[in-house]
């Protein structure tokens, strides 16, 4: 009887193991499909393309696009911009799980609760929303800039260019810092709470319980994060610094993404952005794989 049961048992895990592999499938497709069919673009790095006319046709130009890339001052100002927001990022990488354990170690639920709310509602708040609620409070004629002009400490941050990289790496801490603590809340809730009632008895206070527990719990959850933001060096977006350009911050607030947005689009350089778009790939990966293999040296785990 039992020699029959494990029979049955045998036999119906080959098929459900093909009926999750169907139900993956449209994932498999999606990815396939919008992920990796796109890549053939990368020709157009290789020719000198000319928008309404057939791919084929166009001139083959091999490395063309690339040498003129790294000869030109306006890549390298892009790229230096994007390298100082991205540091910038970094040195505030530590916040976020900071700012959830503090939020973790609040007694009171509906406190907890109003900062959590608080904190992460301007993740979903437009940029474009944002600037206009900036214009409005540090424009020349705005409230903030009226004060400080009474103290004789006028500052105009919207067109300041000494202030240009602390400016938007605030805005941006503000922005993300409660919807990116909300990963490490999840990561704090999966610790078990027996850890924390053993600590208590031993007399550990909530900072060395913080210290000795919560920290190493949520280490994995850090090194992920940080692998991935690694791999993301060259990557800022353009919404932010789009909304805020002007005339005179405008060198300051170019990313690469930005960049690559006024090549291909506005001067319909496709073949000159499509080079832009590879160095930006070729970056990343390369920079994954190497955080990647000294992680697994250092900590003997990898992502990868």
């Amino acid at each position: 009887m039992n020699n029959a049961v494990g029979k049955r048992i045998a036999a119906s895990k080959p098929r459900k193991d093909w009926t999750l592999l169907l139900m993956l499938l449209p994932v498999i497709a999606f990815i396939i499909l919008f992920c990796y069919v796109p890549l053939a673009g990368w020709y157009l790095a290789l020719i000198e393309y000319i928008p309404g006319k057939p791919i084929l046709e166009c001139e083959f130009v091999g490395l063309k696009n690339f040498r003129s890339l790294f000869a030109n001052p306006a890549f390298f100002r892009a790229l230096k911009n994007t390298l100082i927001y991205s540091s910038i990022k970094y040195v505030f990488l530590l916040l976020p799980p900071v700012f959830a354990i503090l939020l973790n170690e609040i007694n009171s639920k509906g406190y907890k609760r109003v900062v959590q709310t608080v904190t992460t509602l301007p993740h979903f708040i437009s940029w474009v929303i944002i600037y206009g609620l900036c214009y409005a409070l540090f424009s020349s004629e705005g409230p903030v800039n009226q004060v400080l002009a009474h103290f004789g400490t006028s500052q105009k941050l919207l067109t300041n260019k000494n202030a240009v990289y602390a400016f938007q790496s605030v805005l941006h801490l503000w922005k993300t810092l409660g919807w990116n603590a909300i990963i490490y809340l999840a990561a704090i809730a999966g610790i078990d709470q027996t850890l924390y009632e053993a600590a208590e008895i031993d007399g550990a206070g909530k900072f060395r319980q913080a210290l000795h527990i919560t920290v190493p719990g949520i280490l994995p959850t850090m090194f992920v994060l940080l692998l991935l933001g690694i791999a993301d060096l060259v990557s800022n977006g353009m919404d932010q610094y789009y909304v805020f350009q002007n005339s005179i911050v405008y060198n300051k607030l170019e990313t690469l993404e930005m960049y690559t947005y006024k090549q291909g689009l506005k001067l319909q350089d496709y073949s000159y952005a499509t080079a832009i778009g590879i160095f930006k790939s070729v970056i990343s990966i390369t920079l994954l794989f190497v955080t990647n293999y000294f992680a697994k040296k250092i900590r003997g785990e990898s992502i990868v």
